[in-house]
């Protein structure tokens, strides 16, 4: 088996706009000089999985011209341009030819070190439809951990103790297409989808409790870089 990864590419990256400006948040190069995108890829390249199908919207033509002047010659890549406005549900929904009865979707912002093929050998033995990577978020402030009113720790960056969140990185079966009944065109995947999934028993998670970061922010984007430099981002052998 060899399920082919969707990446969401499409979204504007508002809360960066200062880079999001001239180029789509998973171009952003990170602290090595290469881009979010190609982080996600290349993660998933080391798994075996090296056939990918990039949902573009914002800006979509940079992304596939990156790849066309700095080919990956082990990578397949098909570029699907989904809409400038639209949801991820309907993004997804435009996809369905490009894939077999199971297969990967991910975030364009989101970089791991999660097990990929762990990952997939745990959907398929639950034989749901859907799994999902969860994990625990940093917490924003310092956590503390107190004994009535005395501080006996503080950590800045810390995951709380119990919790979990999407971390994106999930695996799909082909019928989830038949849930995505899209109304609206702004429609996403992580609504009515992802809740009908559950309520109907055919979701569930896969703990993670190692590397995760979201770029949402600035914030995020220096930690990132500061992970790099640092060598704790563990998602490129190279660092």
């Amino acid at each position: 088996m060899n399920p082919k990864l969707v990446i969401l590419a499409g979204g504007r990256g508002t809360r960066l706009n200062e880079k999001t400006r001239d180029i789509p948040k998973p171009l952003i190069s990170l602290g090595d000089s290469k881009p979010i995108i190609w982080h996600i890829m290349n993660w998933y390249s080391k798994h075996g999985f090296k056939d990918f199908v990039v949902c573009l919207g914002y800006k979509g033509h940079l992304i596939s011209n990156y790849f066309d002047t700095n080919p990956q010659n082990v990578w397949n890549i098909d570029f699907v341009d989904t809409g400038l406005e639209d949801g991820t549900a309907s993004r997804v929904s435009q996809i369905k030819k490009y894939v077999g009865e199971t297969f990967f979707l991910t975030y364009g912002d989101g970089l791991s070190n999660v097990n990929i093929s762990s990952l997939l050998n745990f959907h398929l033995e639950n034989k749901k439809l859907a799994t999902v990577t969860a994990v625990r978020p940093l917490v924003r402030f310092g956590l503390l951990k107190l004994d009535n009113n005395q501080v006996k720790s503080f950590n800045k960056y810390s995951k709380p103790p119990d919790g979990w969140i999407d971390g994106g990185f999930f695996v799909f079966q082909k019928e989830i297409f038949d849930m995505i009944n899209i109304v609206d065109k702004s429609e996403m995947l992580e609504g009515a989808v992802l809740e009908n999934l559950a309520s109907l028993d055919e979701f569930c998670a896969y703990r993670h409790e190692g590397y995760w970061r979201c770029i949402d922010t600035y914030r995020d984007l220096k930690m990132v870089n500061e992970d790099i430099k640092e060598k704790k981002g563990l998602w490129n052998e190279s660092f």
